[in-house]
């Protein structure tokens, strides 16, 4: 009798412990499976399409772009803009960033109030230079990688366009450019210095 209890013990004993080593195994096979779909790309948290102008202004007193020493285009006083083009934008990150420049207030007012007037208010000039290595990162070995910037022909229509919206909302006179895609000699008097980077807001989803 005292036999046939103790067996009986053992057996469910036995039973016990394979249930727990069952449910063990099963929730190791389940969370392996979880990681392994988050490696293959099932569960992968895809980052936001970016869609960024970049802007470099600078408040200048002279500033001109000179191609195969001739010069293009010289300013006076007034804003020398860089003009970095993301390869995501679009025509509402070139109606943003015009809207930017134009309003940006770098100097100050009549009675000496800083940062009141921008270039409309004092009717001033501003010369536009195509700058795609403004979206430019380092590799690890460090060297230069543009694959964020805009593609040259792409960049060409849209920075037109830039170009077109900003002597609409201004004074076509009062627009001045570079030379798309050339080497371009860049000389400037930065006044101050000052000088900002502005961008358009970024604009995105988990989905393309």
């Amino acid at each position: 009798m005292i036999f046939l209890l103790r067996s009986r013990h053992s057996a469910s004993s036995r039973i016990t412990q394979f249930r727990f080593q069952f449910q063990f195994r099963f929730q190791f096979l389940i969370l392996f499976f979880l990681l392994l779909s988050i490696l293959l790309g099932t569960h992968t948290i895809i980052p936001p399409r970016v869609e960024a102008m970049r802007l470099v202004l600078q408040r200048v007193k002279s500033a001109s772009v000179t191609v195969e020493g001739n010069v293009v285009s010289s300013i006076g006083p007034g804003v020398m803009a860089l003009v970095g083009l993301h390869e995501n934008d679009t025509e509402d990150n070139v109606q943003e960033c015009c809207k930017k420049l134009l309003a940006a207030k770098l100097w100050a007012n009549d009675n000496g109030g800083q940062w009141r007037h921008g270039v409309k208010q004092r009717n001033l000039e501003v010369l536009c230079v195509s700058q795609f290595t403004l979206y430019g990162t380092l590799s690890k070995k460090h060297q230069p990688d543009y694959k964020l910037a805009m593609k040259s022909i792409p960049a060409k229509a849209l920075y037109g366009q830039f170009l077109s919206l900003l002597k609409e909302s201004y004074q076509e006179d009062k627009i001045f450019d570079g030379k798309f895609g050339e080497m371009m000699d860049v000389e400037l008097i930065n006044d101050g210095p000052v000088t900002l980077v502005i961008e358009s807001e970024p604009k995105g989803s988990n989905s393309e």
